[in-house]
């Protein structure tokens, strides 16, 4: 493979359990030093994806290649290069952070000394140099994630397969999570994660957004907004609920979202349609503090292509 070459791809990969099928037709490359999200909701088929990928999980059609290998008809011959850490990572919680670690590089035979230094960068990269004699058990949510990743790069493999690694983990620790990734990019390691929180795909480099196991669009976060279909109107006000009411099923708003501050509607026109929906809220008698175009996210995306059909 040229340097240029990507190090992961994948082409109509299919994945059958009985008569569902979780993921069906997938095609997709991952760049070299890159973090390549896998997004979408609960049922969107990334976890066989992700199996599928670490060589754990035979597919039932496609080809996937990795550094150069095939690892559907060489799964063994992937293992040096990749590393896995599924939603369940096993960590031992009888063992201390220390003899996880040491337990993982015996599996891929790391010499001692080369452990016991790569252990200490890890775990200092981590924030968890004075954790090594706690024992795996007593760790936050958080921090045993911080120690699987660590206990998945001892053997510092070319690739980091992370599948939904944040779930369940609290704000803060998910943000150092990810400041430990982007240090893992800039040290070369491709990163592939996949997550059901639509708000860390603008943190990848590209993602591809997964809906019933088929692959809507692949692109960069900045590209896909790009797709929105329409303008997105964020409308500011107290009584939201109101403001829903007030404007659904107004001619040119295809879609009404309650959130914090007030609504974002999804309307074919930003020119056009603002003037009308003041028109509307005001003769409903709902006060508001502000109307004005918005930077749609990647969930406004994801949610706008499905309601409109344009994600097919």
């Amino acid at each position: 493979m040229t340097a240029e070459s990507p190090i992961i791809q994948v082409d109509g990969l299919v994945k059958r359990f009985a008569a569902f099928t979780a993921v069906d037709r997938l095609s997709f490359s991952v760049n070299r030093g890159e973090i390549f999200g896998l997004v979408g909701p609960d049922g969107a088929g990334k976890t066989a994806t992700m199996r599928m990928l670490a060589g754990v999980m035979r597919p039932d059609g496609g080809a996937i290649v990795i550094d150069g290998v095939d690892a559907v008809a060489d799964p063994e011959g992937i293992k040096p290069h990749v590393s896995y850490m599924p939603q369940r990572f096993g960590l031992y919680e009888d063992l201390t952070v220390d003899e996880n670690i040491r337990f993982y590089a015996d599996l891929f035979e790391v010499p001692p000394a080369l452990r016991r230094e790569r252990a200490s960068r890890l775990l200092a990269a981590s924030g968890m140099s004075n954790f090594g004699k706690f024992r795996a058990g007593q760790l936050s949510g958080g921090m045993k994630q911080k120690l699987g990743v660590a206990c998945a790069l001892v053997h510092t493999p070319k690739i980091l397969l992370l599948d939904e690694p944040t779930t369940g983990v609290d704000p803060v620790s998910r943000r150092d999570f990810w400041r430990i990734l982007y240090g893992l990019r800039e040290d070369g390691v491709t990163i592939v994660i996949s997550t059901a929180y639509l708000d860390e795909a603008e943190r990848c480099n590209r993602l591809t957004l997964l809906h019933s196991g088929r692959a809507l669009y692949c692109d960069t976060p900045t590209e896909l907004k790009k797709r929105m279909p329409g303008a997105l109107i964020a409308i500011s006000s107290m009584d939201g609920r109101a403001v829903r009411s007030a404007i659904t099923g107004k001619p040119g708003v295809s879609q009404v979202l309650l959130v914090g501050d007030g609504v974002h509607a999804v309307v074919d026109n930003s020119d056009l349609r603002i003037p009308q929906l003041r028109e509307a809220i005001g003769l409903a008698g709902v006060q508001v503090s502000g109307i004005a175009v918005a930077v749609p996210s990647i969930e406004d995306v994801f949610v706008a292509l499905l309601e409109t059909g344009q994600a097919q």
